[in-house]
């Protein structure tokens, strides 16, 4: 069985009044959650904290997990949270639009699952690389992919916040469910884009590399972004997998 270090931080930023942002780091269970709200007026941290209940529900349900299990978990918790943000929408009329980005890791043996929504992100740091897993679901993104922005353009866009995926915005939820092999000295990265918009991929591996505790790098992490200017809530949890003794 896989043993993982894990550490969780969040933050307001500079700008915000209030944190829309909100994550798990439960390894008892093998969940690790980051979820962004969107909809303004208290409604996205509404959102986010229904995807954290929600997922935490599911996994304290169920144990012993087989992979096939593992990837049905990930699909049931948005399922299930789409669901209730779509229907607190319709008992709630003034919290409508509300919905959020996330992302959610669990593990099974040496295989992981990933669950991925929204522009929030989730990264692999492998020997010394970091590498983005996930794929934003946001305007400039899709102008990246046609080839009419470039990445660096698309950083200073002013509709760079326009997300296409939520959860909790369609009765249809289309979800990115990723799986792969994780090797020991792994470390996943999963952060709203209060990070990402902030610092740049290259900032973020520097820290990884560095000989910080994983709770310092996290931290470390944090004070970068805002001190680039911290616009807007910061999230970060780090999973790290085990060298085993």
């Amino acid at each position: 069985m896989l043993k993982i270090g894990s550490y969780g931080i969040s933050d307001l930023g500079l700008k915000r009044t209030n944190n829309e942002d909100a994550f798990v780091v439960s390894p008892e269970i093998n969940l690790f959650v980051v979820a962004d709200g969107m909809g303004g007026a208290a409604a996205g941290e509404v959102a986010s904290q229904m995807f954290i209940k929600t997922s935490l529900e599911v996994f304290a349900t169920n144990s012993g997990r087989s992979e096939r299990e593992m990837l049905e978990l990930v699909q049931e918790v948005f399922r299930l949270a789409n669901e209730r943000i779509l229907n607190h929408a319709i008992e709630n009329p003034h919290h409508q639009g509300l919905g959020c980005t996330a992302e959610l890791m669990t593990f099974s043996d040496q295989n992981y699952a990933l669950g991925h929504v929204g522009d929030s992100r989730a990264y692999l740091f492998r020997r010394g690389q970091l590498r983005q897993l996930t794929r934003d679901h946001s305007l400039v993104q899709d102008q990246i992919d046609q080839g009419l922005l470039t990445p660096i353009e698309a950083r200073k866009h002013s509709l760079r916040n326009v997300i296409l995926r939520a959860v909790g915005i369609d009765e249809t939820l289309a979800l990115d469910l990723l799986r792969g092999k994780s090797h020991p000295g792994d470390v996943f990265l999963l952060c709203s884009d209060g990070l990402t918009d902030m610092v740049e991929d290259r900032s973020i591996q520097d820290i990884l590399l560095s000989p910080l505790r994983l709770d310092q790098k996290a931290e470390a992490l944090i004070d970068l972004a805002k001190s680039a200017g911290g616009k807007d809530n910061i999230t970060v949890v780090l999973c790290e997998v085990m060298h085993p003794q």
